[in-house]
């Protein structure tokens, strides 16, 4: 089958590989990858980030863990290399998604083994991949109404096109409202300790030609007060069964800052990042990353050595601060756990129809 590549992923059948985003935008360096082991680390080291990508890379972990088994791949010998991307970042639910859908595959009737089911994951992998792109130009479709005319939008962190299968979530939200003329420009907070916000979506908004401010993250509200921002929309890494959402650090505070000042405040993401098992944001566990991020940037030293650093990757945004929830399956206004639930029955609706036609 011929090699899928989007800006993040390039998957060649026999490896994946990956663009290094801790070194963007100074430089574009590409790492090869032919074993679970590998794409397990670079999740972790954060070479590849955004819960849909770290949901697509994992899946083309357990096919190059099926390739290396050879004969021998079975869901049996697969479960050291599920369990290995299991345990590569906590929080983000795509990533358990996505193994759920390669181990719903290897488990299957008819399943083979081997060289078979070596076939097998390769296409559902690759499914996920462009599932995702396909996801997400529809729940930017769906979320461009959202964003006021003419207004000027915050965002947090990426979500967009490296941060996913392409295009992207909030930000490809972003995208189609500019391609529709519906937005003045964006201002993205620059999002310590990794700097997404000033490295990643600065660069990918400049790349697209969308006017873009830069703007350290503690000017938000500031911002807010002077007017100067009419909506704010962010992704998501896990929503729970009542809209609770947990996203990168900083979310919350944005959440708090927009219902003062009586702004949208919305949440872009596929249905694969909602969880109804949790009930509600408590059940999260919140990433606790090396204090060593806080300290220093990449190799300069900001703050004394010892000192303890508290450093979580993640808060939880409750629902009742989220104006709307938008999926490629429409939109969840002011989000509650019936509403969750009737979403997702449609979604499950959907999806049932799609496959039925």
């Amino acid at each position: 089958m011929s090699d899928l590549r989007s800006p993040a992923l390039h998957w060649q059948g026999d490896a994946l590989a990956l663009l290094d985003q801790r070194l963007l935008p100074a430089e574009t360096h590409w790492h090869r990858y032919t074993d679970a082991d590998g794409v397990a680390q670079a999740i972790r080291d954060m070479v590849v980030r955004g819960a849909p990508a770290i949901g697509i890379a994992a899946a083309y972990g357990i096919v190059l863990a099926a390739r290396q088994l050879g004969d021998k791949a079975s869901l049996e010998a697969l479960r050291p290399a599920f369990a290995t991307l299991a345990a590569s970042r906590p929080t983000a639910v795509n990533l358990f998604w996505a193994l759920d859908r390669m181990r719903d595959t290897a488990q299957g009737q008819g399943v083979g083994q081997g060289e078979t089911l070596i076939r097998q994951l390769d296409t559902t992998a690759r499914s996920i991949h462009l599932d995702d792109q396909a996801m997400n130009q529809r729940l930017a479709d769906f979320g461009v109404a959202l964003l006021p005319e003419g207004g000027t939008i915050y965002t947090h962190c990426n979500t967009g096109a490296l941060a996913t299968g392409g295009h992207g979530t909030a930000l490809g939200v972003i995208r189609s409202a500019w391609a529709a003329g519906r937005i003045r420009g964006v201002i993205a907070g620059e999002t310590r300790p990794w700097l997404q916000g000033s490295r990643l979506t600065s660069w990918e908004l400049m790349q697209d030609h969308i006017p873009v401010t830069l703007v350290v993250d503690s000017a938000a509200g500031h911002l807010m007060q002077r007017g100067q921002v009419q909506a704010v929309i962010v992704g998501a890494d896990r929503i729970t069964a009542n809209g609770d959402t947990a996203n990168k650090i900083g979310t919350y505070s944005l959440a708090v800052l927009a219902r003062h000042h009586g702004l949208p405040f919305i949440v872009a993401a596929p249905c694969s990042t909602i969880d109804p098992a949790r009930a509600d944001g408590q059940s999260i566990e919140i990433e606790e990353r090396d204090g060593g991020e806080v300290r220093r940037v990449r190799e300069q030293q900001l703050a004394p050595h010892e000192v303890p650093v508290a450093n979580p990757a993640f808060d939880v945004t409750p629902a009742g601060l989220i104006s709307a929830i938008v999926t490629e399956h429409g939109v969840i206004h002011a989000p509650d756990t019936d509403k969750m639930a009737a979403h997702l029955r449609h979604a499950e609706r959907m999806a049932h129809d799609t496959n039925t036609v």
